[in-house]
């Protein structure tokens, strides 16, 4: 399951959406992330999946590699249909045990919710997928350069940002070394209590921590041997320009808003219940 995560990770590969410029696809990310509050029919959601399925398939990122993502956050999306399923009060109760109550609006919250939370990870997804480190800290610089005036350190936030993105493909592959380790050492993570399960994880946190120092103090020296001083005369050698592919995005991601403010307004007229 560590090697399922799929975010921070970048899958290289030539394709309209990888071409685009890192501002743009940030902005959309952000704007994608906040519509996916906005939605609150089943009609909205199949729209935005019909859309993302576009994006998924123009960006040329096999879909199963995506999918994996959704495997490291199983838990999370259990353990939220379970809040909603169980404490979510409606008229119309199918089961009731105790402080326990099942009813027909706490099934539907509970499936909007949980494909909310497998639409915004994989949102993010596409968006470390398609972009390098460098496209995205240069992305985010840009964004944040007008708080400059006011004392806010963008190029640092940018780079801090970008890099601790970055590093969880490779702690992901650390833990994932470290517990093949253990277990060849006769180390047993599946078995016992929870409490047994907990403890055996010290084993490799410890050596996790260790190793995340390490690298951490690695990357300092390696910064420093080059002369980085962040943003002070720092040139690019390659300026970011915004193309007609990257307008075209805009136009679509406007009519993208559009439509959702239009199926949300047709449901609250007709009562629509999807």
């Amino acid at each position: 399951m560590i090697r399922d995560i799929t975010i921070g990770q970048y899958y290289p590969v030539n394709s309209p959406i990888h071409s685009m410029d890192a501002r743009v696809k940030l902005i959309i990310t952000f704007l994608f992330i906040l519509t996916l509050f906005f939605v609150n029919t089943f009609l909205g959601y199949i729209f935005v999946i019909l859309c993302m399925s576009a994006v998924i398939k123009a960006s040329k990122v096999p879909l199963k590699f995506m999918l994996k993502g959704i495997k490291g956050i199983l838990i999370i999306i259990l353990f939220t249909a379970f809040i909603n399923v169980f404490m979510t009060r409606g008229e119309h109760i199918l089961f009731e045990w105790g402080i326990f109550t099942v009813t027909t609006e706490g099934i539907l919250i509970a499936i909007k919710m949980c494909i909310r939370i497998v639409l915004l990870v994989i949102g993010s997804s596409i968006l470390t997928l398609t972009t390098t480190p460098i496209q995205l800290t240069d992305g985010i610089e840009y964004i944040l350069r007008p708080f400059k005036k006011i004392g806010v350190p963008a190029h640092e936030i940018a780079m801090m940002m970008t890099i601790a993105l970055r590093f969880i493909p490779t702690l992901l592959d650390e833990t994932d070394k470290i517990m093949k380790a253990q277990q060849a050492r006769g180390a047993d993570f599946d078995s016992g209590s929870l409490l047994q399960r907990a403890k055996s994880l010290i084993p490799i946190l410890v050596p996790l921590f260790i190793s995340s120092f390490r690298r951490a103090d690695e990357l300092a020296m390696a910064m420093e041997a080059r002369c980085y001083h962040g943003d002070e005369n720092r040139t690019r050698m390659n300026v970011m320009i915004l193309k007609s592919s990257d307008y075209r995005a805009v136009i679509i991601l406007v009519a993208y808003c559009i439509a959702l403010i239009v199926l949300r307004f047709a449901a609250s007229q007709f009562s629509f219940i999807w």
